[in-house]
């Protein structure tokens, strides 16, 4: 049997606020978890295109062509995120964040590669996510792009505390070519392929 007319299916999502990039639990302590396969009825075989961590939100690709995923997930895709961070960022952590910084991975240091980072002159204008970050009076936050070529587990977070600039919310805006808006929370779309 040749598998080449196998058709694959492939969907854009704006992953929620507290779900995991997966479609079920495999223990029964995370039954209390919130999974992808709740936002709608996926084909057998879906995954996602790198993942965003429970407490990230925004753009998320789901394939069921392994060829797709491996090829997104490579060095040639750029992703975007805006993070909202704790304090109102320099100029200085900006350049640090754009040269790299030492993070920790997997227990080992490990140094970012140089990528794109700046300051957003205007708040994004998000709907409000499901857990609200906290306010002003709190102290000043601001909000960050940075675009990166890799992806290491937790790493915008990790890299906004290194340069003293803690992340309070994270948004996936771009993957490729391949947009957020104007999407809303939660929303699904399917789509004939990622690659143009």
């Amino acid at each position: 049997m040749l598998l080449e007319n196998i058709t694959h299916r492939h969907f854009i999502i704006y992953k929620p606020y507290g779900y995991l990039s997966q479609f079920m639990s495999n223990a029964s302590k995370q039954q209390s978890k919130k999974f992808l396969g709740e936002l709608h009825d996926f084909p057998d075989g879906i995954m996602a295109v790198g993942r965003l961590d429970e407490k990230s939100e925004g753009l998320l690709l789901l394939t069921t062509d392994g060829q797709t995923s491996a090829f997104v997930n490579s060095k040639k895709v750029e992703k975007e995120y805006y993070a909202q961070v704790d304090g109102d960022i320099s100029m200085e952590a900006i350049e640090q964040l754009k040269l790299g910084v030492e993070i920790g991975v997997e227990g080992k240091k490990y140094q970012t590669k140089p990528c794109k980072a700046f300051k957003l002159s205007a708040i994004p204008d998000f709907e409000e996510r499901s857990r609200k970050v906290r306010d002003d009076r709190h102290g000043p936050t601001s909000w960050v792009s940075i675009t990166l070529n890799e992806g290491k587990f937790r790493q915008v977070r990790k890299m906004t505390s290194a340069v003293g600039f803690p992340t309070l919310r994270l948004v996936r805006v771009r993957v490729g070519d391949i947009h957020l808006k104007p999407m809303k929370i939660g929303d699904v779309v399917e789509v004939a392929s990622f690659l143009s």
